[in-house]
């Protein structure tokens, strides 16, 4: 058995092809909301298409990964207002979705919601307005929903796709 530190075998790239053109036409997506709509910050759908694109075909995992976005943002945007340290904040949200992502029983998915609590958290302005929280909620969010709906076309158009080598690590 003779390990290589880069992969040379082209069925192993050939079977991640659906998953690359899932991932462009995602990137492409947002990124034209981020242009067309520049007063709000669609530059966080496009974080989250990327990271709520899933290597295998699997609906389920799709579903628990906007399950897992819905809980960093809910969980975001209920430590928004709270006037501490933001560092404090960040670390208060992550203990909590941790527990409750054990709780929900989705905790193969657990980054998605940390990066989503991270993305609503992440305090650039130097006033704190409710509705900031709010919108980075919505961009979330509509990175999930780009996700799962390509998924889903994906599966509906090509559902015998050749099975992926590796194993996703998000």
């Amino acid at each position: 058995m003779n390990k290589s530190f880069f992969e040379l075998d082209k069925s192993v790239y050939l079977s991640h092809i659906l998953y690359l053109i899932k991932v462009i036409l995602g990137v492409i997506f947002c990124y034209i909301l981020y242009k067309s709509i520049p007063e709000y910050p669609f530059y966080w759908s496009l974080v989250s298409v990327v990271i709520a694109t899933s290597l295998d075909r699997s609906t389920d995992q799709a579903y628990d990964r906007i399950k897992a976005n819905v809980l960093g943002c809910m969980v975001g945007a209920s430590l928004y207002p709270i006037q501490l340290p933001e560092l404090l904040i960040m670390c208060i949200g992550v203990i909590i979705i941790v527990f409750l992502a054990i709780g929900f029983k989705i905790t193969s998915t657990l980054r998605s919601a940390l990066a989503a609590l991270i993305i609503i958290l992440l305090q650039a302005e130097t006033t704190k307005h409710w509705y900031i929280a709010l919108e980075r909620v919505v961009c979330v969010v509509t990175g999930c929903v780009v996700a799962l709906l390509l998924t889903l076309f994906f599966n509906k158009f090509w559902p015998k796709a050749p099975k992926m080598k590796v194993k996703e690590d998000l």
